[in-house]
């Protein structure tokens, strides 16, 4: 307590001829201290309001007591040495007790001192005994006056201690057991001083060592005062029972033999031994105790040990237990000795940690270096520790249970030394927002403590981006998500592209399958980004001083990889295909797609076989497959051996075509029975070669063909930025915008406004089919799908409608944001309210994306999130066949319900497939799900790999953005894709391909997408190639005079149907075939009892029939409730004629689900899609082929060429046909 030293006032009493009139300012004190009021002058006289106080603080610290407590206990460290001093000196009175017990000899006598001695022997068969071998031993001279100065300063410190920690109860002082324990052996000591006789009296020493116990337990408390406590804890409770046992063990050893020395006479070591026997249970009874107060010592040290131990084994195991639960720390020494990355999460589940890890640890040299520390404040689950106890994670990863808020916590992860930090968001939050909230005060708390901490986060929500923006690498999922589902809508399967360039595989995955489709897939699949100085590469060195896309033709050509960007010194920006103008330089880093990165790869160079006749190389360069370099991929031990020809470039006797299309025939002026050839890349631009001109002018897409609407003006658009980003951050990007903002009203599709009475999709008369979003809110980002599909580089003639089906109305903010994009509208609606869908005009539709609604979060099974959303998708294929789908889950493990099919086994072999995939340690092993590969299903779990890869690779977040279209950085090219058609297959190969693309239009193809027929067989032996598919009614003879026509009309039909897939009708639709079924129907009733004993084969045949007759009810059945419901709302059902009239199987064949049956051929023939990334060169074109091209910026140029290019763009504008200026054909 402070205690004030008030003055007296002059007030209070008569003032000196020094004071200070009453009233008058007082002068300064000359002590300097600060005064405690003011002072004021004027007042009444007698008033203290003028007076000046003086206080002193603190002043009960300067008295001696409160030194001395200061001192003795206040202070660590001093108090660490009193307290070590302490210790010492019971360690040394045990030691002592000890010198004196080996000194002393019974035989010799035993009495008091000085007087006389005797000898007492102890009868076994009696059971008296004498009582002076217990009261008096022999203490040499010496060693009393040790022992009395030990006694002496153990006393005084006592008191001392008891006189400084009194605090009132004087008794509760004394009758504690330590000082009890502490007067029993000083006291007699000092007593003996006095009373000499006495010095030989029995003192029970080795009791100081539980006073030692107890001095260790202060010392270690003051010496872990500053650290954890749950370590500290933990640290304590096992020095307190090791403590425990060991003066256990002393004072019963002490303790029985010096009893004894009036029975057995035992020594040290024998009674040592008695103890730990009888401690351990064993009690082998060679050594007993002979007299009663012995023996009543073991009992009494034996119950004591059964209630003493079991409490402290208690604790102990407790503690221990919380530890686990907390996980401990990560020392400091493994900190400074290894290097570890700190995983902060708010929940850890197990598919997030085993991403994590095998995306993490799938780099080898990450393997041997690396630690993985987890910081997560909630406990380990079951399944999670049983993960971490698998030797190959249990001595990398550890577990700590805290908190990223507390600088604690952080410090027992060693942020400071990590490596680096990854921050993931709880995306199975049903708040995301809350979510963002959590994930950004871990951000800014790890930025706090560990400033130089290497910083990656994950963030759900775009407008909270611009918090972490400090970050070294930020992912924002909803931005990648809508850019990806916009994409996949025009570039088939991209979230399949991207998903499989995230991931870190070897390309091992469906090697020993069967399928030729899962090999080439699979092999494909390793296929990713890396980078090298192109001074340092042997891939590109020889190609300095070129042009970039001439290095990437031959690249590919001579190595197989595919060079699709670079970055140059001086310039941090990362160009994708900058094009032909740009010239590589030693310094740029170039960014190449390739089954490994160059610096494992083996280099086998093979000689070319002489031409026999030279003069025809140029043309013989391409005139085969045999001529192309065939790329044998050896991927072993992370080594890839890659056979190697020397493919010098030869310029070729063709040209372009005229017609400005990159993929037309050429016009050759020799024989017609040559090959045409494709013109030789140029190693430096020619400006006026190069196609893509027309995207730099407003007038060319609407000039040149006039107008087929009737009645219907033409909606002029520009080109500019977005006025309004409805979030911090977003990245602006050159779009088609409506010349004036229309107006809200006008944006709701369903309804009608002054500015127009359009009330469905069909009255507006969209040229294009529609591409509907399903979402539960307006999100900001769901504007990252608007942008992409409204880029400048797309051309008008393609832009597709756009309806935002909404459960929930999309506030202003979001509608000021989208009212600027032409054919973008918005409708209150649920995906699982068929009234909405048709409202929306779901008929006219070709692409519908389900997108993950966070409602669904709140399921008390995890899994469960995706149940809703699968089985409206699955509702929805059944009512709408032909449309396209693309949904989103939550859970990757979920896709394979995507059309589920119990009893389909070819889907059962594909489950077969991916389980022995995620055996043998796949990190893709849901790649063959046939959903995934065709790009209609995925997870933005899928692309957390991109975030952790970034680790390795820090460009992989900017190349991803600049595919998905999220940043245009001014000179980089975007994604697109293009149809292979059958006017198109004269090139052939890929290889060819590649050729012509660079050397006419100067883009880059990174892989295919293809869709292609699929023959199963149908033998019951073979479980992988077996299929269940609906009966072809063409095997019936009753119908199969209806085969010839019906094949006719689907042929001749199949071009209006979605130009992907070329699907077909349902024959049952046909009205004769109508007929034919009844009396097929009738046959197969009267045929039944014959067929009874015949095989079994012919039984299931009999089933799939009827199998198929149950499914065309159901198909009309479905097309009625559909058509109903059109009449009810008023909708015109005339577009849903063709619709209707496809069957299940078709509307398998629409999503590229599952293998499916044409109907219209002799054989089972199924189709299925998938990517193939950088295919080798001599990969065959199949029609239907959609190819993934990186087109370079049309704007990269237009500064310094503008006069030019008006030029020339003039004159090939007037000569190009609109049909084959519309470049990407989907």
């Amino acid at each position: 307590m402070a205690r004030a030293k008030l003055p007296r006032s002059p007030s209070e009493g008569k003032a000196g001829p020094g004071d200070t009139p009453a009233g008058a300012a007082a002068p300064e004190e000359p002590h300097g201290l600060s005064p405690l009021l003011p002072a004021r002058g004027g007042g009444s006289v007698g008033s203290d309001v003028g007076q000046r106080v003086q206080v002193e603080f603190y002043v009960n610290e300067n008295t001696f007591k409160e030194r001395l407590k200061l001192f003795f206990i206040k202070n660590q460290r001093s108090s660490l040495r009193i307290r070590l001093f302490n210790f010492s000196l019971k360690l040394l009175t045990c030691l002592l007790y000890i010198v004196r017990v080996l000194l002393d000899n019974p035989d010799q006598g035993i009495g008091c001192w000085g007087c006389e001695k005797y000898n007492y022997t102890f009868n076994g068969s009696s059971s008296e005994f004498h009582w002076a071998p217990i009261l008096w031993v022999e203490r040499k001279m010496a060693l009393w006056v040790i022992q009395v100065i030990v006694a002496t300063i153990s006393f005084l410190e006592t008191m001392l201690l008891i006189y400084l920690s009194y605090k009132g109860n004087i008794w509760e002082q004394i009758f504690h057991v330590s000082f009890v324990l502490e007067m029993i052996n000083t006291l007699p000591f000092i007593i003996t001083v006095f009373w000499p006789p006495l010095r030989n009296l029995f003192i029970p020493v080795f009791l100081n060592c539980w006073l030692a116990k107890h001095a260790l337990e202060n010392m270690i408390n003051d010496f872990h005062r500053a650290i954890l406590r749950t370590q500290s804890a933990m640290f304590n409770q096992v020095l307190i029972l090791f403590c425990t046992l060991l003066c256990l063990v002393f004072t019963g050893t002490c303790g029985i033999q010096h009893l004894e020395r009036a029975g057995g006479n035992l020594n040290l070591l024998t009674s040592f031994y008695f103890c730990i026997v009888t401690f351990s249970t064993v009690g082998f009874g060679d050594v007993t105790p002979k007299i009663w107060p012995s023996q009543l010592l073991v009992v009494i040290l034996i119950c004591v040990t059964l209630v003493v131990l079991p409490l402290q084994f208690e604790e102990l195991v407790y503690l221990w237990m919380e530890r686990q639960k907390s996980g401990g720390n990560y020392s400091r020494h493994r900190a400074r000795t290894e290097k570890h990355v700190v995983l902060c999460v708010s929940s850890l589940k197990i598919d997030l940690l085993m991403d994590f890890l095998n995306e993490f640890y799938a780099h080898p040299r990450l393997q041997q270096d690396y630690y993985v520390v987890i910081l997560c404040p909630s406990e380990m689950d079951v399944q999670v520790r049983r993960v971490l106890q698998i030797p190959l994670w249990s001595q990398r990863v550890i577990y700590l249970q805290g908190s990223a808020l507390k600088d604690q916590d952080l410090m027992r992860a060693k942020m400071d030394n990590g490596e680096a930090c990854f921050i993931l968001s709880s995306r199975n939050e049903v708040d995301r927002t809350a979510a963002d909230h959590q994930t950004i005060l871990r951000a800014w708390a790890v930025k706090d403590f560990a400033p130089n901490c290497p910083l990656y986060v994950q963030i759900l929500k775009p407008e909270n981006k611009f918090h972490v923006k400090f970050a070294d690498h930020v992912v924002c999922e909803e931005e990648c998500k809508y850019a990806m589902l916009a994409l996949n809508c025009i570039c088939p399967a991209t979230s399949t592209l991207i998903t499989l360039l995230v991931h870190t595989s070897r390309g091992q995955e469906g090697q020993e399958s069967p399928e030729q489709w899962q090999r080439m897939y699979g092999r494909c699949s390793g296929n990713e980004v890396y980078h090298i100085r192109m001074g340092d590469s042997k891939f590109f060195r020889e190609y300095e001083g070129k042009s970039f896309t001439y290095a990437a033709f031959h690249a590919h050509k001579k190595y197989g990889v595919c060079l699709i960007g670079l970055k140059r010194e001086e310039n941090k920006s990362i160009l994708l295909n900058p094009g032909p103008r740009h010239i590589l330089a030693a310094s740029d880093t170039c960014f190449y797609i390739n089954i490994t990165k160059e610096e494992n790869s083996a280099f086998i160079f093979k000689q070319e076989e002489k031409q026999k006749r030279r003069g025809l190389a140029g043309q013989a360069l391409y005139e085969g497959p045999s001529r192309l370099p065939v790329h044998s991929i050896i991927a072993s031990m992370g080594t890839v051996a890659m056979d190697l020809q020397n493919t010098d470039c030869r310029p070729s006797q063709g040209g372009i075509g005229g017609d400005g299309s990159k993929l037309t025939l050429p016009t050759e002026n020799g024989s017609g029975s040559r090959r045409p050839s494709i013109a030789p890349v140029l190693e430096l631009a020619d400006s006026s070669a190069l196609l893509p001109c027309d995207l730099l002018s407003d007038q060319s897409e609407d000039e040149v063909t006039p107008s087929d609407d009737e009645g219907l003006s033409v909606v002029e658009y520009v080109k500019g930025y977005p006025p309004n980003s409805p979030y911090i951050g977003s990245s602006p990007t050159l779009c088609h915008l409506l010349p004036v903002k229309a107006p809200f009203c006008c944006l709701r599709l369903d309804k009608g406004c002054k500015h127009n009475s359009y009330e469905d999709a069909k009255a507006y008369g969209f040229k294009n089919k529609l591409i509907i979003v399903s979402a539960e809110t307006a999100g900001n980002g769901l504007y990252n799908f608007i942008v992409p599909l409204r880029a400048y580089y797309r051309s008008r003639r393609e832009l597709n409608p756009i309806v935002l089906l909404l459960d929930n109305k999309p506030d202003h903010h979001f509608l000021e944001a989208i009212c600027c994009f032409p054919m973008v509208y918005y409708m209150e609606g649920s995906v699982d309210n068929l009234d909405s869908l048709l409202q929306c005009g779901i008929i006219y539709a070709d692409n519908l994306v389900v997108v993950d609604k966070e409602s669904t979060m709140s399921a008390e099974e995890d899994y469960m999130a995706d149940a809703k959303t699968i089985v409206n998708v699955q509702t929805m294929f059944r009512l709408f066949p032909s449309l396209s789908i693309t949904t989103e889950l939550t859970h990757p493990s979920n896709m394979r319900f995507m059309q589920f099919r119990a009893k389909d086994s070819y889907s059962l072999a594909l489950s077969k497939l991916e389980k022995q995939e995620r055996e043998n340690g796949s990190n893709l092993a849901f790649m063959f799900r046939l959903p995934f590969a065709a790009g209609r299903v995925f997870s933005i779990s899928m692309l957390d790999t991109l975030l952790y890869q970034s680790f390795v690779k820090d460009y992989m977040i900017t190349i991803t953005r600049l595919l998905l279209g999220l940043d245009t950085t001014p000179g980089s090219g975007y994604l697109c894709a293009m149809k292979v058609t059958e006017d198109d297959l004269w090139i052939r190969t890929y290889g060819r391909l590649f050729q012509k693309l660079c050397s006419s239009s100067a883009e880059i193809p990174i892989g295919i997408y293809r869709t292609e027929c699929h023959v199963f067989s149908s033998e019951p032996h073979d479980v992988r190639a077996q299929s269940q598919i609906s009966v072809n009614m063409e095997d019936c003879e009753d119908t199969r005079e209806a085969k010839g026509p019906w094949s006719t009309r689907a042929a001749s039909g199949s071009g209006s149907t979605h130009g992907r897939h070329g699907g077909s009708a349902d024959p049952v639709e046909h009205p004769v075939l109508r007929r034919k079924s009844l009396q097929w129907a009738r046959k197969l009733s009267r045929k039944s009892t014959k067929q009874v004993g015949k095989a079994p084969v012919a039984t299931d045949w009999i089933t799939q029939q009827r199998l198929s007759l149950y499914r065309r009810s159901e198909r009309q059945e479905l097309s009625e409730l559909v058509k109903n419901r059109m009449k009810h709302l008023g909708l015109p059902t005339t577009g849903y004629e063709d619709v209707a009239n496809l069957t299940a199987s078709d509307v398998m064949n629409r999503v590229n689900l599952g293998y499916l049956q044409d109907e219209m051929n002799d054989h089972h023939q199924n189709t299925l899609s998938y990517v193939l990334i950088n295919p080798p060169p001599d990969t065959r074109l199949e029609p239907n082929d959609i190819v993934y091209l990186i087109r370079s910026d049309p704007l990269a140029h237009v500064a310094s060429s503008s006069q030019s290019r008006k030029s020339s763009c003039s004159n090939k504008l007037s000569s190009c046909n609109p049909e084959t200026r519309d470049e990407t054909q989907l």
